[in-house]
């Protein structure tokens, strides 16, 4: 199910719930795979038996597929053909009463209201509410870009930290084999959105978090969750605030 942030930042995504009066659930009609991405060439997470049970993280299919949520908290994706969908009343979880885990700061030292303009939030697993993360920018074009971080088509950014030694444990298993081995992070709406889908997430508003130059020791605020598209990375995402530290 959606996982919705603690204190402060929760309360822009519990303005959402009465669009989300209906979360949507399916079953296997027969033995499926759950796929890392929507496609046949994508490796497989692990094999469905007849009949489970799973929550549909997008209501809608891409390429074929739909994106699930197994009984047990995997994340994945499963041909659609295979599935038996069905809407079942949405329950959110027990609010967190505060962030928890490393680099955990006050809700209130991010901007809750950045959630209404992340593009397709129900993606991303909320670890921790808000956080602050030290480290050095690096840069995540291999120089193709001046300020160091791809331009996505949905306007966010998509950089990349060395986190400092003692938030290591903040990385997963995806950071390490697509990310280089550093956290991401991504500043919300700061470049024009080519994405047609994503265009009224940034609608009306305007990003003015501070990015420094690659190679700057930096502190990072913002919510700690998890990508569950592509190869399921950690990172920072709405991002509130960028700091030079020394």
């Amino acid at each position: 199910m959606y996982r919705i942030p603690a204190g402060a930042a929760a309360l822009a995504l519990l303005g959402l719930l009465p669009i989300l009066a209906l979360a949507e659930e399916a079953a296997t009609t027969r033995s499926a795979n759950l796929r890392r991405d929507p496609s046949t060439a994508s490796p497989v997470i692990t094999v469905l038996h007849r009949g489970a049970r799973l929550t549909l993280v997008d209501a809608s299919a891409d390429s074929g597929y739909y994106h699930v949520r197994t009984e047990d908290d995997q994340v994945g994706w499963v041909y659609a053909r295979l599935l038996a969908v069905s809407a079942a009343p949405l329950v959110p979880p027990p609010e967190p009463a505060a962030t928890t885990g490393i680099g955990a700061v006050p809700a209130a030292a991010c901007e809750s209201a950045l959630w209404t303009h992340v593009y397709h939030p129900t993606r991303l697993l909320v670890k921790s509410a808000c956080v602050t993360v030290t480290g050095m920018l690096v840069d995540a074009t291999s120089g193709r870009q001046g300020d160091g971080v791809r331009h996505e088509a949905d306007g966010d950014t998509h950089g990349w930290l060395e986190v400092d030694p003692q938030f290591q444990s903040m990385l997963n298993a995806g950071n390490r084999s697509a990310e280089g081995g550093n956290l991401v992070f991504e500043i919300i709406c700061r470049y024009p959105v080519t994405q047609p889908d994503a265009q009224s997430a940034c609608s009306g508003y305007t990003d003015h978090v501070q990015l420094p130059p690659v190679g700057s020791h930096v502190s990072v605020t913002g919510t700690f969750v998890q990508d569950t598209f592509h190869a399921q990375w950690n990172e920072i995402h709405p991002v509130s605030s960028v700091s030079v530290v020394p």
